[in-house]
């Protein structure tokens, strides 16, 4: 088993992905005509959107991201958090946390995007 894609439900996908290009230099795979799923590349895993129009019309029940009361976070990893961290507030991301040296070895941070979902940038495990 292999996990192929994490998808975040948005009240606009192509805003979000506006967003997400330069605020974590990811690359554009694809928007579908709707406008309503798109994805980035991130490497293996596929970071993908879905509006929330398109979750209620098929019968999810989906709920807006809680900037306050986050339920999960999204991660990516970098060898210079804080150039990555400063790029992605100067796209508009909003600052949780600064760059801190965590006791397992990592330096993380923390910003919420303009959904309000929590993202960490962080260097990979084992990596100072």
């Amino acid at each position: 088993m292999q996990l192929a894609y994490t998808i975040l439900y948005v009240e606009n996908v192509e805003q979000t992905m506006v967003f997400y290009e330069p605020a974590f230099g990811l690359k554009r795979k694809m928007l579908h005509e709707s406008g309503d799923y798109g994805e980035l590349q991130t490497g293996v895993t596929t970071l993908s959107f879905s509006s929330l129009e398109l979750m209620k019309n098929i019968g999810k029940n989906p709920c807006r991201a809680n900037a306050g009361n986050p339920s999960f976070e999204i991660t990516f990893t970098t060898t210079d958090v804080t150039k990555a961290l400063e790029q992605a507030v100067a796209a508009g991301a909003e600052l949780v946390q600064g760059a801190k040296h965590m006791p397992w070895g990592q330096t993380t941070s923390y910003v919420n995007d303009e959904n309000g979902f929590l993202v960490s940038i962080c260097t990979p495990m084992g990596e100072a």
